[in-house]
């Protein structure tokens, strides 16, 4: 403001309010904001690269430890904490009594929950003896089938864990395949930058539209295109004076312009299929890998000498077709999933409430048939690496062997999700914890090794961050073993008799857990 005005000229004849000079300050002060901040960012990682690289080798360590102690230590998670569920149920149930047995005789306790109705604010409900019974009945009901469960399924646990232990020793055979992940990585980037670069080129090969600008009210060809060059000598400059002609936006009026939106869904659907031809590849490779640790009669001596490399080989050699195929599944599930995506944005505009529903469900039913084919790929991946054959016939063979044991199937994979968990939340949140301690200088014995940063949150959740995409990393492969390992075990139980001519290739434990012996040949 000068004096009593809030307008101004900007030097061309017009005159403008305050307020646009205002909110220009605002915006160029974010900019400069954002610049300064990403300096300081940038300040922090050149003093303190070493020890986020320092953070994720612990990390690294750590997760070799946790594998390894799995051998020896699965059994004793397991059943703490399958004791710990029990007790907090256990905890839970005399909560709910003692809650309910404390609101006898208050008034108010006494009423129903369908005299009460809904309420908006929960807490009501907690002050009536009807809700604690019921969370009681709950509690009681889920503590029960939990035991019994126990009972009846505790000699799968056991194999479970078993088969789990045997995975470590895989593992520790094979640890070259700790390092795969590397390579599927690198792959991945490939294709990331393939499609990053493509999309650009897409986005940018439009042409630059430029408009005629001016007073609507007395330039009747306002919005028309123009070409700046010739402009200033054409009928539209001599028919508006005060007109311009700007750039409006990028574009074109050509067939291939009109065809760009159908290029960029082809790059992405293109880039679906690579990225997933690549996971089919590591998990072939793995499966192939550790198959041929439980197929060796006599482990480690009938190895082959470099499984990994071996594995990797034949899987390029003759399972290509096999693994696009199965990635060309799944590129297509999940472009329809984007599209769907696409249409839901354009759809929130409108206020049809049938279309939204519609537009739901489908979003449900094609994120539940992208898992089932995920779940499917994973295990004809594995048959493809045993026996050579098709997808078709590896995922048939799977499926079919997988609902036989359905059990099974389903104790192993809570059990190892439950291990996986536990080992990422140990892992990132030792490292993180370290972190925390250190970059804040709260570690007195190396108080002063610690660099001085801006803001200390920018090395610790690096080192979080890359902690968890290692522990993932250690533990996607250990869990492609357990799986591999499984269906091997599942083949052998169904293929073999433990006869001299069929003699079962599964460990000495799993065999003692299941009673079953090799019978040796008689010698002559």
């Amino acid at each position: 403001m000068v004096g009593n005005k809030t307008t101004y000229e900007d030097g061309d004849g017009v005159r403008k309010n305050i307020t646009e000079l205002i909110e220009g300050a605002k915006k160029a002060n974010g900019v400069l904001e954002a610049r300064q901040l990403a300096m300081r960012i940038f300040e922090d990682y050149t003093v303190s690269w070493y020890w986020i690289v320092i953070g994720l080798v612990i990390a690294m360590m750590m997760s070799l430890l946790f594998i390894v102690l799995l051998r020896f230590l699965a059994g004793i998670m397991v059943w703490v904490m399958i004791v710990m569920v029990i007790l907090v149920l256990g905890y839970g149930i005399f909560h709910c009594y003692m809650e309910y047995a404390r609101l006898r005789g208050e008034a108010g306790s006494e009423i129903s929950l369908v005299d009460l109705g809904f309420q908006t604010d929960l807490r009501v409900y907690l002050h009536l003896r009807q809700t604690w019974m019921a969370f009681m009945i709950i509690l009681s009901i889920l503590e029960v089938i939990i035991i019994l469960l126990l009972i009846f399924l505790r000699k799968r646990i056991l194999i479970a864990i078993a088969l789990i232990k045997e995975a470590s020793r895989a593992v520790g055979y094979v640890m070259c395949s700790m390092l795969y992940p590397l390579v599927t990585f690198f792959l991945l980037c490939l294709c990331i930058a393939y499609w990053a670069s493509t999309a650009v080129f897409l986005s940018t090969s439009n042409e630059a539209i430029y408009k005629i600008f001016g007073d609507i009210t007395t330039c009747p060809v306002t919005g028309k295109t123009c070409n700046p060059e010739t402009f200033s000598s054409s009928n539209e400059s001599r028919l508006c004076p005060g007109a311009h002609c700007q750039f409006a936006f990028y574009g074109g009026e050509s067939a291939y312009h009109r065809a760009l939106l159908g290029l960029q869904i082809f790059n992405a659907f293109m880039f679906f299929w690579l990225s997933n031809f690549v996971l089919a590849l590591g998990q072939v490779t793995l499966a192939g890998a550790f198959a041929s640790y439980y197929w060796a009669l006599h482990k480690p001596d009938d190895l082959p000498a470099f499984p990994l490399f071996s594995s990797f080989s034949r899987a390029l050699r003759y399972h290509t077709g096999s693994l696009a195929f199965g990635a060309l599944i799944l590129a297509i599930v999940q472009i329809i999933r984007v599209m769907l995506e696409y249409l839901d944005q354009r759809l929130k505009a409108a206020d049809n409430k049938f279309a939204k529903f519609l537009m739901t469900c489908l979003k449900c039913c094609f994120w539940c048939l992208e898992k089932f084919i995920r779940f499917l790929n994973r295990n004809a991946y594995i048959m493809i690496a045993i026996y050579g054959t098709n997808f078709c016939t590896s995922a048939k063979n799977a499926f079919f062997l997988l609902m036989r044991n359905i059990i099974r199937v389903a104790v192993l994979d809570k059990v190892t999700d439950f291990l996986f968990l536990l080992g990422k939340l140990l892992i990132v949140g030792s490292v993180g914890i370290l972190a925390f301690f250190f970059f804040t200088h709260r570690i007195r014995i190396i108080q002063d090794t610690a660099p001085p940063l801006n803001y200390y949150w920018v090395p610790i959740l690096t080192v979080i961050i890359g902690s968890y995409l290692i522990a993932h990393g250690f533990f996607s492969v250990y869990g492609m073993c357990v799986d591999t390992l499984f269906l091997c075990f599942l083949e052998d139980l169904e293929r073999n008799d433990g006869s001299a001519e069929r003699p079962y290739f599964m460990s000495s434990n799993l065999k003692k857990l299941l009673n079953k012996t090799n019978k040796k040949l008689a010698e002559s």
